[in-house]
């Protein structure tokens, strides 16, 4: 039975990475995407629940999901980033402006309206690059782009963000050319290792490596920012890319280059449908 059950998982496997070749609709992918960790970890991914894909394999583990529950309940160590983040956005730059002026949504929606395609930029915007680009149209210095203050403001909309759905949206010919860069980006091997972002997270998904349990794709943009006990601090998605590329010994892209927009923008539209609940503690 166990034997059987590798085989069809294999096939599955064999048919989204197949799929993922030849020219399937954006449409076609997510429901492919989906299905296959649906199929996968039916019987494992708790209380038997697709929206808990959002949290990553520690939904694959009793053990370690009773532990983060502890962690995050009484003391989250994204708090005091959090805090920061909030102060930052509500401190008028030295024009008397502020955040507020950018961003045009309303403060629990912030979160859910990145990535987007910009059709007058031809490009994706992100939630970091965004928060960065209304500060140089104020007159103030960019933040640094991996941690820092600007993985704190998004924490801070994050955590506003809570709850609402991911709901990434393709809505024309230039944005799937974005669309399909991110997509090979994710099923392209690299590095000495010779590896992809599908072989971790979707071929090897809820296996071990070392004493890591190596998540789902499906829903893992869903809880950026991050606080990894690694780091020690928060960390944006495009730092974990960077991380990702470093570990298989790949050249790293810088954060918000071409290559790590039309990723998120790939990644994230897969988990349409799952709610965001950043920010995160992970190890």
């Amino acid at each position: 039975m166990k034997l059987m059950k590798t085989v069809l998982v294999g096939l599955s496997l064999a048919g989204l990475m197949s799929a993922a070749a030849v020219q399937a609709t954006p449409e076609e992918d997510q429901a492919a995407f989906q299905k296959f960790f649906t199929d996968k970890f039916k019987d494992s991914i708790r209380d038997k629940d697709p929206r808990n894909f959002v949290h990553g394999s520690l939904a694959l583990s009793e053990d370690a999901f009773a532990q983060w529950q502890e962690i995050d309940g009484d003391f989250p160590p994204y708090e005091d980033g959090m805090d920061h983040g909030k102060t930052l956005w509500e401190t008028p730059f030295a024009n008397g402006k502020s955040f507020k002026d950018c961003f045009k949504e309303e403060l629990n929606m912030i979160r859910a309206s990145f990535p987007r395609y910009d059709e007058e930029k031809d490009t994706i915007l992100t939630l970091e690059g965004e928060i960065n680009a209304c500060r140089e149209a104020n007159g103030e210095k960019p933040f640094a782009w991996k941690k820092g203050d600007i993985a704190d403001v998004s924490a801070y909309l994050a955590h506003e963000g809570r709850g609402q759905k991911i709901d990434v949206r393709i809505p024309n010919e230039k944005a799937q050319a974005w669309y399909e860069k991110g997509k090979a980006f994710f099923y392209t091997k690299r590095g000495q290792l010779n590896m992809a972002c599908a072989d971790c997270h979707i071929a090897y998904s809820g296996n071990y490596i070392r004493a890591e349990l190596l998540s789902p794709a499906y829903g893992q943009v869903s809880h950026f920012p991050v606080f990894r006990a690694k780091w020690d601090e928060l960390g944006t998605l495009h730092r974990r890319y960077a991380g990702c590329n470093e570990q298989v010994r790949a050249k790293s892209f810088a954060p918000q280059s071409d290559e790590y927009k039309a990723l998120e923008y790939f990644h994230t539209y897969m988990s349409n449908g799952l709610e965001w609940n950043g920010p995160a503690f992970r190890k």
